[in-house]
């Protein structure tokens, strides 16, 4: 475990107690002077009033009800002086009804904005007015391991955390899935989803996506979370605003989900009714390669099927199934489209 009790620490721990009071840090050297909103440029009551509760209901027929549930709670973040809220994309997809409640306990109708599997990042808006003081959006690549940060939640700052970055590396997750240079920070903390990842000087850097048993990449493991750095949403941020979605073609989907088992990619799940599972390929499948490229892991996976061309492609599964070796061709198609629409009328 990393150290979280260095004189670096603490001056952090002094700066965050000016930017919420309420919160519980760990002790500090007694010859640091603490600062003040004065001298930090941090009001409490505007910090927190950007943080804000996301709920969102989802279709009746939502495919990704299997996975995600009908019912989903996480945390947004207002990010511009019109109420647009950042938040995490797996709570809103296939939503029905989307709600906002803010700082005052005011529960609002939201709509959804945009969404973008890509990055695993979505915009939603309270058609209602908010009362809130956005936070400027931060510059991630600058955060590095060791750095002091807050995870906040839509608790508030009784349920905020102080934790450090412990690593800043690539993420691969079985929903095909890949994050370049993303931000793992420890202790954990709960009521991760879409939680604020905030930096010293009180700007948003991270968008809270899992918790998971190894933060750190090295031995010794220890727990943490996982975030979106929001610097992946500001070139599509303009693409999300206008039409939803990021602009260009999108990449191909298979709809199957394969995990890492000693050095083999073995199909733990398929989608149904998805690309994969109209072209035969079954849970318990051992993926061997695409094409005459071997792969072993999600990483590898991800970026042959990837370099075949946008969604549409075919895509050439090498797969092992029990004893004998074959072919699949699975026709790839956007992900957006496999999932249920919201009527527009």
């Amino acid at each position: 475990m990393l150290p979280l009790h260095s004189r670096s620490w603490r001056r952090a721990s002094r700066w965050l107690l000016a930017a919420g009071s309420a919160i519980a840090l760990p002790a500090f050297a007694a010859d640091e002077p603490a600062p003040d909103s004065s001298t930090t440029g941090i009001d409490a009551e505007k910090f927190f009033s950007a943080i804000v509760k996301v709920r969102a209901h989802a279709l009746p027929d939502a495919r990704s009800a299997a996975t995600l549930g009908s019912e989903r709670e996480g945390t947004g973040t207002v990010i511009d002086k019109d109420g647009l809220i950042l938040t995490i994309g797996y709570l809103i997809i296939e939503a029905a009804e989307v709600n906002i409640v803010d700082d005052r306990g005011r529960s609002l109708p939201g709509r959804v904005v945009g969404y973008d599997h890509v990055s695993g990042l979505a915009l939603v808006r309270s058609i209602v007015p908010l009362e809130a003081s956005p936070l400027p959006l931060g510059d991630s690549a600058r955060l590095a391991e060791s750095d002091p940060v807050l995870i906040v939640n839509h608790g508030g700052r009784e349920d905020a955390t102080l934790a450090q970055v412990v690593s800043r590396r690539s993420f691969t997750g079985n929903w095909e899935y890949l994050l370049d240079n993303a931000i793992f920070t420890s202790p954990p903390a709960l009521n991760w989803s879409g939680a604020a990842l905030v930096g010293k000087d009180g700007s948003l850097l991270g968008v809270g996506s899992l918790i998971l048993r190894d933060a750190t990449e090295a031995d010794p493991h220890v727990p943490g979370n996982m975030f979106v750095p929001v610097d992946v949403l500001k070139p599509i941020l303009t693409d999300l605003l206008r039409t939803g979605q990021r602009a260009g073609p999108a990449q191909p989907w298979l709809g199957v989900s394969a995990d890492e088992v000693q050095g083999r990619l073995l199909v733990t799940r398929v989608s149904p009714e998805g690309p994969a599972d109209r072209a035969g390929v079954h849970s318990g499948d051992i993926i061997l390669g695409v094409g005459s490229d071997a792969v072993h892991s999600q990483a590898e996976l991800y970026r042959k099927i990837w370099g075949r061309g946008a969604a549409g492609s075919e895509i050439p599964l090498h797969i092992l199934r029990g004893d004998a070796e074959r072919e699949v061709l699975v026709r790839s198609i956007d992900r957006g489209k496999y999932f249920r629409q919201k009527p527009t009328s």
